[in-house]
């Protein structure tokens, strides 16, 4: 069972957030709050699986509740999906360095809230491609000034596996495409994220939209 925590200050939001997940088998709303301070507070308290952050709150906006909950100084961090919207491009890059696993946009629909939930949950892909590439891609664009050379330490192969998972791809694809066993994949990103000194997928995608590995995609 997926355990849940939504924060958002509008009602209907949560209500809804909580009528689409809790009628899921294996998901299971422990809370829902209207602020970020109590989001904050319930989410230490309960330790659920995934906790879903609107930005614009009162108390503690989502993007301060994420680094609290999930931040590079968090020893044992939460699994945090941002409710943003695509013109608020300079909120990706806040999220991103607070530790988010994922994004949803408000109008995303009923499947895609589920799938963002259970993605989380499992660590695995970025919500989705058309969801989570474009915020990214929007991202490193408007930021050219920011790209670097690629370190020299990545391999050939952890790069191209970067690449996929940039795009959005979860493991099982990554592995397709690449021709890679589901255990090779994992290890490739695991080492990935130890030499870019992040903590997660959405991690290096940013790293890899930012440095301009993905231009042509």
């Amino acid at each position: 069972m997926i355990r849940v925590l939504i924060a958002d200050d509008q009602d209907m939001v949560r209500v809804g957030f909580r009528m689409i997940l809790g009628a899921q088998e294996d998901i299971e709303v422990v809370a829902d709050v209207n602020n970020g301070v109590d989001a904050v507070r319930m989410a230490r308290e309960l330790r659920p699986d995934v906790c879903l952050l609107d930005i614009r709150m009162p108390g503690l906006d989502g993007l301060e509740v994420t680094r609290r909950l999930a931040g590079p100084d968090v020893a044992d961090p939460l699994k945090v999906v941002v409710v943003t919207t695509f013109d608020l491009d300079e909120y990706v890059h806040a999220a991103l360095g607070g530790g988010a696993s994922g994004f949803l946009l408000k109008d995303a629909g009923p499947a895609l809230l589920i799938e963002a939930v259970r993605a989380a949950a499992r660590g695995d892909a970025l919500v989705s491609p058309q969801v989570t590439v474009r915020l990214l891609k929007h991202f490193g664009t408007s930021r050219p000034e920011s790209r670097s050379t690629p370190p020299a330490d990545l391999t050939p192969r952890e790069l191209d596996v970067a690449r996929a998972a940039a795009r959005g791809l979860t493991n099982g694809e990554i592995g397709a495409e690449l021709f890679l066993s589901l255990s090779t994949v994992k290890t490739h990103l695991a080492s990935v994220q130890a030499k870019l000194g992040v903590r997660n997928r959405v991690g290096i995608a940013a790293w890899a939209w930012r440095n301009g590995l993905m231009e042509g995609q």
